[in-house]
């Protein structure tokens, strides 16, 4: 269902960036991230996808509730 941009070896630790298999879903999926205060996902302007940042100052149950959110939507819509 979610397919990462980077091979293995060259991900980021800071910027996890991925599609959603079925494109049509993007758009919906930045509006409920939005809608549950998950901001910022759009992808960069020319890769596109999906782009979460997680930064020092980010706390642990924000990450948290974004994967929660994920696996709630792959649900509801594999």
């Amino acid at each position: 269902f979610w397919t990462p941009h980077a091979e293995q070896g060259s991900r980021s630790i800071m910027n996890a960036t991925f599609r959603i298999a079925d494109e049509s879903l993007l758009g919906r999926f930045i509006a409920e991230a939005e809608e549950l205060g998950l901001k910022g996902l759009r992808g960069h302007r020319i890769v596109g996808g999906i782009r979460a940042s997680m930064y020092n100052g980010l706390e642990l149950g924000s990450v948290e509730r974004l994967v929660g959110f994920m696996r709630d939507f792959e649900n509801r819509h594999s």
